[in-house]
């Protein structure tokens, strides 16, 4: 007979408190070894927290809506109905020390805490004392897809079974997409993807807190602070571009996902620009991650990751980026699919802007700042005037590892990319 306290679990290895979204359960109710508990909110994420063993929930010390530090007590489960009272008893009377166990590390990541008796589903192997440990979006899709979770290798931090995985054993990574198309002007090179955020009911006098997502950016930009920053700016004719996009978006493909393919391309050709500085040197990544900056309806920024993007043809790229905008929206991406960006994208085009300076994100060397697309009156090579459509795109880099030459010569392949050779973002 045992009485078990549940702690707030460790869901990122920068997460240093939890908001409780919901119990899933109320004081009183059976808990199965393996059933979601909670939903707690990390930084950019909801993530459910599921039981490790048999019990009742017996009392709950942090309602929803509340938050508390990771390695907190948040609950407490009963062996049996009989003990409900004696956890009740001691809820009010102690207040427990968690006993963190560290785990290893994922591949780009650093270790997590992990807090028994509960934890949160990422973390641990994909198989732990005979059950499968899945993201909620990769049952689902197992369910849909009948593909069995036993038979899937994870990719997820530490071995978790991630959505991606279910998609590749089902064979449905490389099959063609079936999106509604998605209209935008010819003239600005950037599909509005997500739209304006809503705008906030203000009430004069009033001080509102900030959301986990808001603190999370907080503690990024002043990060950012530290790190000495240049930035260099660079003019693209775009008419090669809208055109390839005008010819392949009834086949789902997006502008942003056009960018951060031609992108992802030109730093096939400049690792030093997808790298990031580190006390020991350089960190040269081995995949090339393109993170783009969306803004959320509530407030905050999150900055889903099209994972490979220069190893993945550009339909594909397309319907994952749609997935992960969705899922940001809807907070259900998981750690590593916001996380894990080499190289950040921010593209206000969409919103009309002609120029702008983005701050670095911390953890990376580079960040690109995309201006919308507009018709120019130019000089032609035969010594005439004409009219083309020229973006202004501003990179930030890290003055450490990256120098003025590095990024110009990174933005003049970038360039020549998308003004002459266009068509090959999609082989």
């Amino acid at each position: 007979m045992s009485i078990y306290e549940v702690f707030m679990p460790a869901l990122s290895s920068t997460m240093t408190e939890g908001k409780i979204v919901s119990w899933e359960k109320s004081p009183g109710d059976k808990v199965e070894k393996g059933e979601t508990v909670v939903v707690v909110e990390s930084d950019k994420a909801d993530m459910d927290v599921e039981s490790f063993y048999e019990g009742y929930l017996a009392h709950i010390l942090v309602p929803a809506g509340n938050s508390a530090p990771v390695g907190n007590a948040i609950a407490f489960i009963a062996e049996t109905e009989a003990e409900i009272a004696d956890a009740i008893a001691k809820a009010s009377s102690t207040t427990s020390t968690p006993v963190l166990i560290p785990v290893a590390a994922s591949s780009g990541g650093s270790a997590t805490a992990v807090v028994e008796p509960v934890t949160a589903t990422q973390n641990g192997s994909n198989h732990r004392e005979g059950r499968v440990v899945a993201s909620p979006r990769a049952k689902k899709l197992a369910k849909e897809f009948k593909v069995d979770l036993n038979a899937i290798a994870g990719s997820g931090p530490f071995g978790r079974i991630v959505a991606e995985d279910v998609e590749a054993a089902a064979g449905k990574v490389s099959a063609p997409p079936t999106v509604t198309p998605i209209i935008a002007p010819v003239t600005t090179p950037v599909a509005a993807i997500a739209p304006k955020p809503a705008p906030v009911a203000v009430v004069p006098g009033q001080i509102t807190p900030f959301t986990t997502l808001q603190n999370a950016v907080i503690r990024g930009m002043v990060a950012s602070l530290g790190v000495p920053e240049f930035r260099v700016g660079y003019t693209i004719t775009t008419d090669a571009l809208d055109k390839l996009y005008k010819q392949i978006k009834s086949k789902g493909v997006t502008m942003t996902a056009l960018l951060a393919k031609a992108v992802a391309v030109t730093l096939q050709k400049h690792p030093l620009l997808n790298a990031s500085y580190s006390d020991q040197g350089i960190v040269y990544h081995s995949g090339i991650n393109i993170a783009v900056a969306v803004a959320m309806d509530d407030g905050g920024l999150i900055t889903p990751v099209l994972q490979n993007a220069d190893q993945i043809d550009i339909y594909s790229l397309s319907r994952n980026w749609k997935s992960l905008v969705e899922r940001a929206r809807a907070k259900q991406l998981q750690p590593e699919e916001y996380t894990t960006g080499t190289f950040t994208v921010s593209n206000l085009g969409m919103f009309g802007v002609d120029t702008f300076d983005a701050i670095l994100p911390p953890g990376q060397g580079s960040i690109l700042a995309i201006g919308a697309s507009r018709s120019q009156v130019v000089a032609t090579a035969d010594g005439m005037f004409g009219v083309k459509p020229q973006m202004q795109v501003n990179i930030t880099c890290d003055h450490r590892i990256i120098y003025g030459s590095h990024a110009a010569a990174f933005l003049q392949d970038l360039s020549k990319l998308i003004e002459t050779n266009a068509q090959s973002l999609t082989m």
